[in-house]
């Protein structure tokens, strides 16, 4: 006899699966060391919500995988709230912070598809710059490489079907190895 109450659906089992590989992305320790993001709670939040929204924009052109995105994005709220309890936050505080992290969460989608949409390398700059450098003129040149990351990203995305996305498959490029336009230049003339 099987209980339909403690069996997980496939959709849900997918959706854990594509956010586990987002999670899993945002915490690679490179983005901490090499592109000098903050290794804090703010900067670990910075780089899931650019993940997210760069994974979400993609689910959001086709038909076929647009609620698949809605999913994603509830489980992300759902995360979010229970990190929040885990650390401690109390019940009639964690509404107001789940509206902060779900405004922020939609301003900077929104930035950073703006950015990507324009034209040149300098709007996508700063908007990270702004959102995960927090304006810091030293975050100047790990900005200009993380938008050369976004870029690549956005490239692979667009690379991937649907029914990828439906088997809980999303792959992002490994940030390691993203280098600038400018350095590939140099490192193909040496």
């Amino acid at each position: 006899m099987k209980l339909p109450l403690f069996r997980r659906s496939a959709r849900q089992n997918t959706i854990s699966t594509l956010y586990g590989t987002i999670v899993a992305q945002a915490r690679l320790p490179c983005f901490y060391r090499e592109y000098a993001v903050p290794d804090t709670v703010d900067g670990r939040f910075e780089l899931l919500v650019m993940h997210l929204a760069l994974v979400l924009s993609r689910l959001e052109e086709e038909p076929e995988v647009r609620n698949l995105g809605q999913s994603l994005f509830d489980h992300f709220c759902n995360d979010m709230d229970h990190n929040l309890r885990e650390m401690g936050v109390g019940d009639l505080a964690v509404p107001k912070q789940m509206q902060r992290m779900g405004e922020a969460y939609y301003g900077r989608a929104q930035a950073y598809r703006k950015a990507l949409g324009a034209a040149g390398e300098e709007p996508l700059v700063e908007a990270i710059m702004r959102n995960i450098y927090d304006g810091a003129a030293a975050g100047r040149a790990a900005a200009a490489r993380l938008a050369a990351y976004m870029r690549e990203a956005v490239r692979d995305l667009e690379g991937q079907s649907a029914s990828a996305f439906l088997a809980g498959k999303v792959l992002l490029p490994n940030p390691s190895v993203t280098v600038l336009v400018e350095d590939k230049a140099r490192l193909s003339e040496d």
